[in-house]
């Protein structure tokens, strides 16, 4: 979701020495391996409109809807290809979205009253403005009921866009951009759980909800090993996806599980190894000096299972939640993300629909929600909670600041196309939402990237000052 401050550096210096490397600094953002990013999902989206709209269009999109079947003994389930990577791959990405939702909670931007209502202030407007707009243009009409188009935003556009500013933006920016949009995604989730489930089966349900169970009293024993907690989170998912949830929101819930704090601390980590590392030395040592090979041996065992403990303490400081963000990044990043683009980007920018979608007001609710809606709904919502006193303005940020929050808050793109995908089963109407989210991102990424380029401290300074 962005650089952190060492590959920034490292970027910055290569840019001393190529042309290339400069360009290179401007586009990191948007290919950092250790965090969600979005330039991945823009070449699939890219890729995906060319071949939509190109002599192939057809047997491309009958790949995606060819069915995949999956049978054991008389049970069996098929579902198109597209459906399995919307279903399957893309509670990962909510997985993710869940844990930094968690840490924000904990001890990020959210872990104090305050500093909290900011942005949960801000995801209110930027739901509640976008969805009045919608239903203005659209009420009365077949297109009214895909109102939760504009309830969420892409997460990982909008942070590689305020990435690409990182030595030049206070911190508390990107951690307000990131309070928002997770806020902002798990309402998303909701309007999917809510409005858009068909049919509910309850006793899946259950068994989802006793799996949960399971994970969080594995947690209170404090359990380390792994397996258990895959096994229960995949019982979690079939659990959701055979209850008629969409499976997104158990990837959300058991992300909302992880823990966020170490099980020893640095301190108590340099306390226990210190006498393992002494008698590291001293085995190995001992197998340097052994006259045969059997005391050689069992000094070598002694000294691997130093390493061994060493090893396991050293694991033990490391955060579950981090860890597995560190682990599913670049699979989420540069395989389920793209792979939705390529499955659910169907958009024929046929002159014959662009004429359609400017006259339709499905198009318009869609445009103007994210446009505008976004923006205004944070901007109006944060200043009206810090007039009233229940906010503050982080440290470092001003309203201009919070503008270009607001305006790359716009980018509603992956779940916007998500929900699309779900609100409209007439093609005309879902082709002509994801041509005006594709429009709508497109309008919201440059407003929200000239809006910090216009804050941002001047290039070579670094963002000490709070802005005006």
């Amino acid at each position: 979701m962005g650089l952190t401050p060492r590959l920034s550096g490292r970027v910055a210096a290569r840019a001393h020495h190529s042309p290339a490397a400069a360009l290179l600094q401007k586009i990191e953002p948007f290919f950092a391996i250790g965090q969600v990013s979005g330039g991945p999902l823009m070449i699939a989206t890219i890729v995906a409109l060319i071949v939509v709209n190109s002599p192939w269009g057809a047997d491309w999109i009958r790949l995606w809807d060819r069915p995949l079947r999956i049978s054991y003994g008389a049970w069996a389930v098929a579902r198109p290809l597209a459906e399995w990577v919307n279903d399957a791959l893309m509670p990962l990405f909510f997985l993710i979205i869940g844990t930094e939702v968690k840490r924000e909670f904990v001890k990020g931007s959210l872990a104090t009253l305050r500093t909290a209502v900011f942005p949960l202030a801000g995801a209110i407007g930027g739901l509640v403005v976008p969805i009045a707009i919608f239903v203005g243009f659209t009420h009365g009409t077949p297109a009214q009921h895909g109102w939760g188009v504009v309830a969420a935003m892409d997460t990982a556009f909008s942070l590689a866009i305020v990435a690409m500013f990182t030595t030049r933006l206070p911190p508390a920016v990107r951690a307000v951009l990131l309070a928002f949009a997770a806020i902002d995604d798990v309402f998303g989730l909701l309007v999917i759980a809510v409005a858009y489930t068909s049919a509910f089966h309850p006793w899946f349900l259950f068994v989802a909800g006793a799996a949960y169970a399971g994970i969080v009293v594995l947690l209170r024993l404090r359990w380390v090993a792994p397996i258990p907690y895959v096994l229960l989170g995949g019982v979690v998912w079939v659990g959701v996806f055979g209850s008629g949830v969409h499976p997104t929101i158990a990837g959300v819930a058991v992300g909302l599980l992880l823990p966020t704090r170490s099980r020893l601390s640095e301190e108590g980590f340099a306390e226990r190894v210190q006498r393992p590392v002494d008698q590291f030395k001293a085995a190995h040592a001992a197998a340097a000096r052994a006259d045969d090979d059997t005391e050689a041996e069992e000094a070598h065992e002694v000294a691997q299972q130093r390493l061994g403990y060493i090893h396991e303490m050293a694991a033990a400081t490391d955060e579950a939640a981090e860890r597995l963000v560190r682990i599913l990044t670049p699979w989420v990043s540069y395989i389920v993300l793209p792979l939705f683009a390529l499955s659910n980007v169907r958009i024929h920018l046929s002159p014959a629909l662009i004429a359609e979608a400017v006259q339709a007001p499905l198009a318009a609710g869609v445009a103007l929600g994210l446009i505008l809606g976004k923006p205004l709904g944070f901007l109006g919502a944060t200043w009206l909670a810090t007039r009233l006193g229940a906010a503050t303005l982080p440290d470092g940020v001003g309203w201009r600041m919070v503008l270009g929050i607001g305006g790359v808050a716009g980018i509603g793109f992956t779940i916007s196309l998500f929900i699309a995908e779900l609100a409209f089963t007439d093609p005309l109407l879902s082709e002509q939402a994801s041509l005006a989210i594709l429009f709508a991102s497109i309008v919201s990424g440059v407003l929200g990237y000239a809006v910090f380029w216009k804050v941002a401290a001047p290039p070579g300074e670094t963002a000490d000052r709070a802005a005006d």
